[in-house]
């Protein structure tokens, strides 16, 4: 059966336009569930678009592997999804953020050595040097985004475990790293022009893959928690990028055309993560901000109990909920969802102020309380609260740390100059939290211990608890 390749075209351009479907509804809480669905279903077009011209057009090879890989991958994919709990939703998008630049990086190899071992390398002068610059710029981002994904994924879980001893991640990195990490790079560059002048030694190939997946290591290894938001949005925008070069070298428009808007959207994501962090994307790579290394507190405070907090909100006109990474940890949304009613049955107007790197990715709070059926025009974000908080009689923070600590202002440490929610002028702050300890980026927080500020130590969801019975006993 001969088709016409605008057959192929037409599923493609389907495809395309699902693609971007998808990625306008995800551009808001309520429509982000159906543009995850176009986005899958665009993916799905393409794919039977693919094997159908496997039967009936080209003659690709493969007709029965890719069947299968699609099988098993959307197998391990679901399980992945149903398992993962809400903390450990940053972690898997840094790792799918890695397998999409890996699967980009593999058939970039694939189609040079398949070129150099069958002896099909084009012998016109563009098509070549297109393809040559092609596959080394997508094996580059392909396996740096991948060591880079899995490196900042062990830094998102904090660690990783080798039979049985569980090993920290390290943040390192010197200033003298940055030259080294320009030498990887020169050289990277170095054996793509050599690969151009000898296109049929596969070693050239091999140094580059070898090189880009230290290279990934080395850029990620100094970056610390504090700026790992930054990191993970990169890193999804370096997997398209890699996805768009690939596109090129195989001539697959969908995949330049997906590519090029993960590309896209990610680096706009970047720059918005890093307009929160008040920090540039450069200095995130080569400055170390947000280290790791914990500072040792030596301060103490008295903690509160549930039942002076429920007296402190009894009869009070303004509270603002700023949650934090400790939400997520405890799962205790559906409770501060349950004290934010009661409050509201008693007159209270209740706001939700959302920092914008709050948790450990963009929107980690937003889906959060969106689980618990919170109103999405009650989550305000950052600018918008801080405007209010000086009428804002308590200021309830579960689980935040860096994101309200004041010492930002100050212009000192891993936190210089980063927004945070000026919970600080409430009248009264409530902190949620289980110990005095340091946040993520290893910064003491001088709001714990203002006299208007009570700690509610312990697991958040079992204080939450506490808070709404004792609420609910007045």
């Amino acid at each position: 059966m001969d088709l016409e390749p605008e057959i192929w075209d037409i599923g493609y351009l389907i495809a395309s336009i699902l693609f971007i479907l998808g990625l306008k509804k995800l551009g808001h809480p309520r429509t982000a569930p159906t543009g995850n669905l176009y986005g899958a279903s665009g993916m799905l077009v393409a794919v039977v678009v693919t094997v159908a011209q496997m039967n009936f057009g080209d003659g690709i090879e493969g007709t029965v592997l890719i069947p299968a890989g699609l099988i098993a991958g959307g197998i391990i994919g679901y399980t992945m999804a149903v398992r993962v709990q809400m903390t450990g939703v940053p972690e898997m998008v840094a790792l799918f953020n890695g397998f999409g630049g890996a699967a980009s990086a593999l058939v970039a190899a694939s189609e040079v050595f398949r070129m150099i071992n069958n002896g099909t390398i084009p012998t016109d002068w563009l098509t070549f040097h297109v393809a040559w610059i092609a596959i080394g710029l997508s094996t580059l981002v392909g396996w740096m985004t991948l060591t880079g994904s899995l490196l900042a994924m062990m830094k998102l879980k904090g660690g990783f475990e080798i039979f049985g001893k569980w090993y920290r991640t390290p943040t390192w990195g010197p200033e003298w790293l940055n030259y080294v990490k320009g030498i990887f790079l020169i050289g990277i560059v170095g054996l793509i022009y050599m690969s151009l002048e000898e296109p049929g030694n596969q070693d050239y190939v091999i140094g580059i893959i070898v090189l880009s997946c230290i290279l990934g290591l080395l850029f990620v290894l100094p970056i610390g928690g504090a700026d790992m938001p930054v990191v993970v949005s990169l890193l999804n925008s370096l997997s398209g990028v890699a996805a768009a070069f690939t596109g090129f070298i195989i001539s697959n428009n969908v995949l330049i055309i997906a590519g090029s808007m993960v590309g896209a959207a990610g680096l706009v994501l970047t720059n918005i993560m890093c307009k929160a962090m008040n920090r540039r994307l450069i200095d995130v790579l080569f400055k170390s901000f947000g280290g790791t290394d914990k500072e040792t507190v030596t301060r103490t405070k008295v903690g509160s109990d549930p039942d002076e907090v429920a007296m402190i909100c009894d009869g009070i006109s303004k509270c603002v909920i700023i949650p934090g990474y400790g939400m997520a940890v405890s799962q205790c949304q559906h409770q501060v969802r349950e004290f934010a009613d009661i409050l509201e049955a008693n007159g209270c107007e209740v706001k939700y102020g959302i920092h914008p790197v709050a948790g450990r990715m963009p929107g980690h709070m937003n889906v959060l309380l969106a689980e618990a059926n919170v109103p999405y025009e009650k989550l305000i974000e950052m600018d918008d609260i801080n405007s209010e908080m000086g009428e804002c009689d308590v200021a309830l923070v579960v689980g935040a740390n860096d994101t309200v600590n004041p010492v930002a202002r100050s212009g000192e440490g891993p936190l210089a100059g980063m927004p945070i929610i000026d919970a600080d002028k409430a009248r009264v702050v409530v902190m949620v939290k289980r110990s005095l300890s340091v946040g993520y980026a290893g910064v003491d927080n001088d709001l714990f211990y203002e006299d208007k500020t009570m700690m509610l130590f312990g697991d958040g969801k079992k204080m939450m608890t506490e808070l709404i019975s004792s609420m609910k006993e007045l």
